[in-house]
């Protein structure tokens, strides 16, 4: 589903960020944009950014209904700063997924802003994880039954040579060097 992606820029309020980028909005089947500005209010200005598509997998399923499941589910705008004159930010993504949000925070690259789901988008989801959604069954580990204080007397230590094909333990070739 192409989502378009609304950026509000204000001034900063520290002497070393000229403009403060916030994402503060979506909007559900929005055509291509390329900073087209939305509404300006004295030194506040909104932007129609972008727009990407949400695309939604079905082994991510999982993850859709832990975001449906908050108290306000939400659409998750994954940026970056730009090296262009021209685009202030890059964005990068637009993910309904909080899990992948997530693997995108951990690296701190990224800039990632939360934005309420629109009622269409969520039905959209919605839809789709009824659709694909299938329970995992949990399958507890079983544990082996090997013994792991077995002490074999004969085999030890693969550094020490000798003749035999059996491995002597260090104590023993200690106790032989002294003899």
């Amino acid at each position: 589903m192409p989502v378009g992606i609304v950026l509000r820029r204000v001034p900063g309020v520290t002497q070393w960020a000229a403009w403060s980028w916030k994402a503060t909005g979506v909007l559900p089947g929005a055509a291509d944009a390329n900073w087209r500005v939305l509404r300006t209010e004295g030194d506040m200005t909104e932007y129609h950014a972008t727009t990407l598509p949400v695309e939604l997998h079905g082994a991510e399923t999982e993850a859709y209904l832990h975001g449906l499941a908050a108290q306000e589910p939400a659409l998750y705008v994954v940026m970056r700063e730009s090296v262009r004159a021209d685009e202030p930010l890059d964005i990068v993504l637009i993910t309904a997924s909080p899990y992948e949000a997530q693997d995108y925070a951990d690296s701190g690259e990224e800039i990632i802003e939360k934005i309420a789901m629109p009622a269409a988008v969520m039905a959209w989801v919605l839809d789709f994880v009824e659709t694909h959604h299938r329970e995992e069954i949990f399958k507890k580990r079983k544990r082996d039954k090997k013994d792991i204080g077995l002490v074999e007397d004969g085999v030890g230590d693969a550094r020490i040579t000798q003749m035999a094909d059996v491995y002597r333990a260090p104590s023993q070739a200690k106790k032989e060097r002294l003899q």
